[in-house]
């Protein structure tokens, strides 16, 4: 089937980026050749992958590199997004692992012989497990860990990035790893997620003055998921639902980013569920971008059950 762009399409535009995304841990394997993250221990215990796959070998990337680069550029692509893996790059030590660098220049130099433009992602969900045995995202000391681990990517790849992405959706990270435990490390607690989320964001913060200093020239913020909550029905509850909704899901990530404060909901929720946040924490986070990458999936109505608690369904498609 042929597809045809109308004439007034954005596509048209000598700017327009067609691209492709991936992430480390979902495609790279090469196991044997960093150390363990923590999807590593989550997709052995039990009932956590409905079919026991992993990790380990994955698309294999790590070895077919190059006729994966190949291919995208058969397919014409201009930029191509992808993360690198922590564990790949740096001991528990902090101490560099030269062979992981060498595998992501490697990348990076083939891109380029195809005009392809990196847009590089520092975190896409894989810490490194000996981080989690200290705390993970709970432990204050990964944010400043993940700023070194930052600050070592990008003296490393010097000026072949075009991009980079702090943390790809720490809403994802902080929301289904500690909260609903869908999602490595797989704890489920509620008093946990939006911990979590602060140091995810702090993380961020921390991270972008050393991005702008090591690779000024490359375009550097971050990607959120947004999910747009409508309200089940017209009723006030329903209303209510959609608003909390939108301030855990959505607000709680960016408004730190654009405007140095969490949302209203942060004076509402048990004090157990509340994240220490310190002085100069949410100037840190407020540190200016140079883009914000949006995901978007869906857009679930929201309402709340005859007993108070808030749930969403995807019923029908929102207006």
């Amino acid at each position: 089937m042929k597809i045809v762009l109308p004439p007034g399409s954005i596509m048209h535009s000598p700017d327009f980026l067609f691209g492709s995304a991936t992430s480390s841990y979902q495609i790279e394997g090469g196991a044997d050749y960093r150390l363990p993250c923590i999807w590593d221990t989550f997709c052995e215990k039990a009932g956590t992958i409905r079919d026991r796959s992993n990790g380990s070998v994955a698309c294999d990337h790590f070895s077919r590199w190059r006729e994966d680069v190949d291919l995208m550029a058969e397919l014409g692509l201009d930029a191509y997004r992808f993360s690198v893996s922590w564990p790949r790059l740096i001991n528990a030590d902090g101490s560099v692992r030269e062979e992981g660098v060498a595998f992501y220049i490697q990348l990076l130099d083939h891109l380029s012989t195809y005009d392809i433009r990196p847009f590089v992602t520092l975190y896409h969900w894989d810490l490194p497990q000996y981080l989690q045995d200290e705390g993970g995202w709970l432990n204050r000391e990964t944010a400043f860990r993940f700023r070194d681990y930052a600050d070592l990517v990008t003296k490393e790849f010097g000026t072949r990035v075009y991009s980079y992405a702090t943390l790809n959706e720490p809403f994802c990270s902080a929301y289904y790893g500690y909260e609903t435990g869908m999602h490595a490390p797989g704890l489920q607690d509620r008093t946990l997620g939006k911990k979590a989320a602060h140091h995810l964001l702090l993380a961020h913060g921390l991270a972008m003055p050393v991005l702008q200093r090591n690779s000024p020239e490359s375009l550097n913020g971050i990607v959120l998921n947004f999910t747009p909550c409508y309200p089940a029905t017209d009723s006030a509850a329903d209303q209510d639902a959609a608003r909390v909704a939108d301030e855990t899901f959505n607000q709680w990530y960016i408004k730190p980013l654009m405007e140095g404060a969490y949302p209203s909901i942060i004076d509402h929720i048990p004090e157990s569920e509340r994240p220490e946040v310190l002085p100069g924490d949410l100037d840190s986070m407020a540190h200016p971008l140079d883009f914000l990458g949006v995901n978007y999936y869906r857009g679930p109505y929201t309402g709340r059950t005859s007993s108070g608690r808030l749930c969403s369904c995807r019923l029908r498609a929102p207006p």
